[in-house]
């Protein structure tokens, strides 16, 4: 029997709020309930994004503490990552602040992102090496793959990377479609431990491609808020439930 895929599940993202559905989390306790909800459905690990005062996407350290401690006691075992997503608001520097001030065990980043200061990712790089944080590098075109084989051959980064594709966009004209899978992975330089996630409706069924492919996954409402006939689901655990009871009435 082949193990279940690794499940991360993204509640929230940087973008979306309650006026794109109603049970979206944005607050600590909020998105502690739903972690609780998506851990007992089967996702082992969280992508954490969170909000300030006024709703917007934040990368305070602080904000994250409240956060953290609501998951760490709703769901004690579940991973959490952090995301050190710009989202437009912040630049490199807030980045490496929030790397620095919060020492998060794992946390997300974009190359693209970094690629704006290539010396202060230089810095981001040392500073998770330093403190043990570990990474997972943000995929989103072969144009990233390529910088990301650029900065292995610099030593910038080793050969080993764990990486997650995004597959689609927010963009309702470039969703997610399982044909796109394989040449983005085979875009990519040698890697470690590879992720999935894809924007729309197809969610679940690019998952599942990705997972045959030896992919980790990551499902929820901050890529896709319907199943694949555009039916909202009712809340993120009963997306998550859907991915992995399909895998264990398979398995």
């Amino acid at each position: 029997m082949n193990p279940l895929p690794y499940v991360m599940v993204a509640p929230t993202g940087a973008r979306r709020s309650t006026a794109d559905h109603p049970t979206l989390p944005t607050r600590p306790d909020e998105i502690a309930q739903t972690a609780r909800a998506c851990f007992a459905a089967g996702a082992q690990a969280l992508h954490l994004h969170v909000r300030d005062a006024a709703g917007r996407h934040s990368l305070d350290p602080g904000h994250y503490r409240d956060a953290i401690a609501a998951v760490t006691e709703a769901a004690p075992g579940m991973a959490i990552q952090v995301t050190t997503e710009t989202a437009g608001r912040y630049g490199p520097a807030a980045q490496l602040a929030l790397i620095r001030d919060l020492a998060p065990l794992w946390a997300s980043v974009a190359l693209r992102e970094l690629a704006a200061d290539p010396s202060l990712a230089r810095r981001l790089y040392a500073m998770c090496r330093d403190q043990g944080t570990a990474l997972q590098h943000i995929i989103y075109d072969a144009g990233d793959a390529a910088r990301l084989g650029q900065w292995q051959q610099e030593g910038v980064l080793g050969p080993n990377e764990d990486v997650i594709l995004v597959l689609g966009r927010y963009d309702a004209s470039h969703l997610a479609r399982v044909e796109d899978i394989a040449p983005f992975r085979a875009s990519l330089p040698p890697v470690g431990r590879w992720m999935l996630c894809a924007f729309g409706p197809q969610e679940h069924a690019c998952l599942h491609a990705a997972a045959r492919l030896g992919a980790d996954v990551r499902v929820g409402f901050e890529n896709a808020l319907t199943d694949a006939k555009g039916t909202p689901w009712p809340n993120v655990e009963s997306s998550v439930a859907a991915l992995t009871h399909s895998w264990r009435t398979a398995a």
